[in-house]
């Protein structure tokens, strides 16, 4: 019985390892069908070696520990429209929030095409901005069948982005609404959405380089 937890305990390692581990992060259980199928091929490369067997669980207990944040971290759920700031064993923060609709759109004059998704994956936070303003890019012009302008300070809006707007890499940014009625609903063009008073209670406690897990 002793060998054969040890055998599991490979098998979930093995399971965190290649799925980043964001299953983890919310507690939530992996499928019980492909954790069965990943222990069971760990298992045919477990040493028969006792010590050694032993020594591979120990390197591998390592690699799950290696993976845990030690400092508090941003989950984002886009499936169901949740943000959370949390610790390996405890939630500090839980709202509604928007994220990308998935939308595609193509400008039929150029053929540029942009696609509205919320990237997903692991992330940082990379600035942190009071009273943040919108560049409104080429696209929300298409769009709204609206010209694109020549002039660039035609393009900015000083309240579209709300009171906060925390980065977190190549343009996205978690930050406010002046729609906060669709928050729950995947609406947005990539970024992610919260309402004004979650969106300050998280401002205020989140710091440069805290991670951030989309999924």
């Amino acid at each position: 019985m002793k060998r054969l937890g040890l055998w599991l305990l490979l098998g979930l390692v093995a399971l965190l390892t290649g799925a980043v581990a964001v299953g983890l992060l919310l507690h939530r259980q992996p499928p019980v069908q492909p954790l069965v199928a990943i222990a069971d091929s760990a298992l045919l490369s477990l040493p028969d070696d006792a010590a050694k067997a032993q020594k591979e669980i120990q390197r591998l207990r390592r690699s799950l520990t290696a993976l845990t944040p030690k400092k508090p971290y941003i989950v984002i759920d886009t499936h169901a429209s949740l943000a959370y700031l949390r610790t390996a064993d405890s939630v500090w923060f839980k709202a509604t929030c928007s994220t990308g609709n998935g939308g595609e759109l193509v400008d039929s004059t150029t053929g540029r095409k942009w696609i509205f998704n919320t990237p997903h994956g692991c992330f940082k936070i990379n600035s942190k901005i009071t009273h943040p303003w919108w560049r409104k890019p080429d696209w929300a012009y298409i769009e709204e069948a609206e010209a694109i302008p020549k002039n660039e300070s035609e393009r900015y809006d000083s309240e579209m982005m709300g009171d906060y707007a925390m980065g977190f890499g190549n343009g996205y940014f978690i930050h406010g609404t002046i729609y906060e009625r669709l928050l729950g609903m995947n609406v947005t063009h990539g970024c992610v959405r919260l309402g004004s008073s979650d969106l300050k209670w998280l401002f205020d406690r989140v710091q440069i380089g805290t991670p951030v897990y989309i999924f």
